[in-house]
């Protein structure tokens, strides 16, 4: 029965032992997911706030068109010659290089 009482580890080295892994998850969770999420998110909010009239792209749903008119939140795809579809701008996934804009 004694022999529990003096294996009782000290407050601050049982306060070190808790606080440390605490940090190191919560740097590991900083580096391998929210950081990447953070720039992730700002290159597309980049893309969205670079896009002009003409461009061409695809919605999330996979809609291909371009873009015939712009808004604040809110874009009309041209989407063959007749059909003109309004969009949220958020649904946009990504332009589409054409291989004549990349020469």
């Amino acid at each position: 029965m004694f022999q529990y009482a003096a294996a009782a580890p000290s407050g601050t080295s049982s306060l070190i032992s808790f606080i440390v892994p605490l940090v190191l998850m919560f740097a590991v969770f900083y580096f391998l997911l929210i950081r990447p999420q953070k720039k992730k998110q700002q290159t597309r909010n980049n893309m969205l706030n670079a896009l002009q009239k003409g461009d061409k792209i695809v919605t999330i749903g996979g809609l291909h068109g371009t873009i015939m008119e712009m808004a604040d939140d809110t874009v009309v795809l041209r989407v063959n010659d007749v059909t003109k579809l309004t969009f949220d701008r958020n649904a946009i996934s990504h332009r589409v290089d054409t291989p004549s804009e990349s020469k």
